[in-house]
Order: structure tokens, then sequence, then C-alpha cells
């Protein structure tokens, strides 16, 4: 496989909506990613790039789907039960690598006022993910005490990763030190000069270190949307600040093959 660098995290269809050179491109990077889906047509497109990736020997691609938290606010109910219907049979038909994203979007009124409902839906995703020995990945934003509450089931999980992490050094402290298998995915948000989360990728445990580009989502300034080439400054941008802190920057690709187990 000619894998030289990874994404925790990204939308391939997305992605090749807004520029269709993406799969060239993240070939000649040799990026090993794992994309996200949450329809059935974007799945499709992902596990065709893999089937395809593992019969020449291009760099890997891993697939997830999950109902994203945000689609019981943005979608109709019917879609949402038809996503939920599809992660369980993918999960079934032994198709996923990853279950999610999933989690709690508590940003503004729109999203709180799903919140019972993206309970249920974080509940299925979580026994999917324990029936099926699947990694969760995390979608979490002004709800992390939701997580901390779930900190019981979470440690049963094979791996727990953090899409974006939202939270500062001590919360992420405080989940390790619970016994949760944790990965922290760092973005853009990084070079973007967002505090919170240099300090964090600044300071927790190296061996929990993931970047992602979460393509085409977090575009950096100047830019219509983020992409592979972004994974080169993201690990300049940790290093440098790793270094600050008196701590070196580890294998990502290594974090990244251990959190989803391949």
């Amino acid at each position: 496989m000619n894998e030289k660098t990874s994404d925790a995290h990204c939308h391939l269809f997305d992605l090749f909506k807004l520029f269709p050179e993406a799969e060239t491109e993240r070939r000649n990077l040799g990026v090993l990613c794992a994309g996200s889906a949450w329809n059935l047509e974007d799945f499709l497109y992902q596990e065709k790039l893999k089937h395809q990736a593992l019969q020449d020997g291009g760099p890997r691609i891993l697939c997830c789907f999950g109902v994203h938290p945000q689609m019981p606010a943005l979608k109709r109910d019917q879609q949402v039960s038809e996503a939920t219907a599809l992660l369980e049979s993918l999960a079934e038909q032994r198709r996923l690598d990853g279950v999610g994203e999933t989690g709690f979007d508590l940003f503004d009124q729109q999203f709180r006022a799903t919140e019972t409902i993206q309970e249920r839906l974080f509940a299925r995703h979580l026994s999917i993910a324990l029936s099926y020995d699947l990694p969760l990945i995390l979608h979490v934003r002004k709800a992390l005490p939701k997580i901390f509450a779930q900190g019981k089931i979470l440690k049963r999980l094979r791996a727990v990763i953090f899409h974006a992490y939202p939270g500062g050094l001590s919360e992420g402290e405080a989940l390790l030190r619970r016994g949760i298998n944790v990965y922290f995915s760092f973005g853009n948000a990084v070079i973007l000069g967002r505090k919170e989360s240099q300090r964090a990728g600044a300071g927790l445990p190296g061996d929990r270190i993931l970047t992602e580009t979460d393509a085409p989502y977090q575009k950096l300034r100047g830019t219509g949307f983020s992409c592979w080439r972004d994974l080169g400054p993201l690990r300049e941008s940790l290093t440098r600040l790793r270094v600050s802190g008196g701590n070196s920057l580890p294998s990502l690709d290594a974090n990244f093959r251990r959190a989803y187990g391949i």
C-alpha cells in the first residue's frame, strides 16, 4: 500500500462534488483515510474507492457510516429513519470500518430542540459499535458532559475517536483517566489559532493524537474547502506546538491504525 500520511475523518463524496480531482490528489499524497457517510449515495461512493484501492494497491480508505446528530433538525423524520435502518444493515453485512459520526450537537436552539432524539440515536450507535466491535466516531458540540455521562459504556468500546476534538487538555486527560480508549483528532482549528485546540494538541499524550481534514468542511482562510494538502501544514503546526511544550509528535499514522484496528 502506498500510504504516507493519514486523515482520521473526511467526507469523500462531498469533497468530490467540489473537487473532482480529490481522489487523484489523495493517491498522489498517499493519504490513508477514514471516510464518513450519512446516506447511501455517500457510502457507495466511498466503498467504491475503497475497493479500487484494495485492488490496485493504492492508499486505503476505511468506510464509516452514521446518522449525524444534526440530521433530526435538518432532515425529515423519514430520512432519519432510513439512515438508521441503513446503518444497521451495513453493520450486519460487515461493510463498516467504524460507526459514526454520531454524538450530540447542542450548539444552538435548533439543535437543542432535538436533544431527546439525539440521545436515542446515540444509544443505537453505541449498541451497534459494541455488537460489531467497531470504533465509534464522535461529533460533539457544546455537549461534552453528555459524553462523560456515558463513560461506563464507552470503556467497553474498541476505540472512541473524537472528530474535531472540541474539548481542552483537562477534559481529554479526564476521559483517559476513566479508562476510555479515546483518540483526539485535530483539524484546521489548530492552524486557525483556536487556543483550546492548540493547548490540547500540544499536551495530550502523543499516542492519542490524530489529524483530519474533515474535508471539505474545515477550510482554511482564503480557500473554498479543506482537502488532503492541508495535512502537511497541520502536522507542522502540531509539531511546533508539541515541541514548544516539551513533547514530540508521535507517529500519527501508527495512531490511526491502532484507533481503527487495522
